[in-house]
């Protein structure tokens, strides 16, 4: 159904602009990183050091929207709503790609957020990644076509439950389970669709992680399964726990997922991890490779 759906926006886009040239719309395609130890540009949105050679195809005019990952998704929302407001506002249209915690930020920022007045800007950033106005006129929220999700972490992970992450980074209390599923409604996406790609290449982590999972976050995240706190969730060839199922509709055992939230690529294989290891790979190489033929 994805297919489909990303082709006939891609049609109407191009028939936009056919009809009407003279509004010089571009489209971005924005990539939010997750939890790091920092070390990215923040402002710098040329920086792709999180996620590999930048000179890698990653979507039309790709961006990297960098915040610092140690801290909490609220206390670094606003470099993601400046970059929202950059190059999705106005005649612009923006792709959104995020990987693990970047769920919870590009999630938070809609809902939030996505319904309030932003200035149209200019796609002009200065050193602190903040665009100026066009004509000091606003909008409701941001243009945003879709967003693809590599091992979203919108549901939090057992890891920060149990202090698996012996760390002081202000950015575990906020992965908490139930912190994460209470941190915003996730069911008010905006109406825009979140395209989930969940990674099951997990062992280490088996007897924490509920189901199956990519060794940082198990399914019930990354499949974007609703309620407040996670379960267990597996592949079909797997009998001990409920399926994930792929799509939009309920797993098995009548678990809804959250609206707007449809499961995209389902690692039957468990060949995916959950780290792109600075090179692009694990889960976020099938989001990038989706990005990379859907967003034009």
């Amino acid at each position: 159904m994805k297919v489909h759906v990303h082709a006939a926006l891609a049609a109407v886009f191009a028939a936009a602009v056919l009809a009407a040239p003279q509004a010089q719309a571009t489209n971005y395609t924005l990539w939010i990183h997750g939890k790091n130890g920092g070390g990215t540009q923040i402002g710098n949105y040329a920086d792709f050091s999180n996620w590999g050679p930048a000179s890698v195809s990653a979507g039309v005019n790709k961006k990297a929207v960098n915040w610092d990952g140690r801290q909490t998704i609220g206390g670094q929302n606003s470099h993601v709503r400046d970059a929202l407001d950059c190059f999705c506002t106005g005649s612009n249209w923006c792709y959104i790609a995020v990987h693990s915690a970047g769920d919870l930020q590009i999630g938070y920022a809609l809902s939030l957020y996505g319904g309030t007045a932003r200035y149209k800007k200019n796609a002009t950033p200065n050193s602190s990644g903040v665009c100026g106005n066009t004509d000091g006129t606003t909008q409701t929220g941001w243009n945003i076509r879709w967003i693809d999700v590599a091992s979203g972490a919108g549901g939090g992970s057992e890891l920060a439950d149990d202090g698996e992450w012996a760390t002081s980074d202000p950015i575990v209390g906020n992965l908490v389970t139930t912190t994460a599923r209470g941190l915003y409604d996730h069911n008010n996406t905006r109406s825009l669709w979140f395209y989930m790609f969940a990674g099951a290449k997990g062992t280490l982590y088996s007897g924490i992680l509920p189901g199956q999972d990519d060794e940082a976050v198990a399914y019930h995240s990354t499949g974007g399964v609703a309620g407040s706190a996670g379960g267990a969730y597996c592949n079909p060839s797997d009998w001990l726990c409920n399926d994930l199922t792929t799509g939009s509709g309920a797993c098995e055992g009548n678990h809804a997922k959250w609206s707007f939230h449809t499961v995209d690529f389902r690692d039957d294989a468990e060949a995916y991890s959950h780290s792109g290891n600075g090179n692009w790979e694990g889960i976020v190489s099938k989001v990038r490779a989706d990005v990379a033929t859907y967003a034009l």
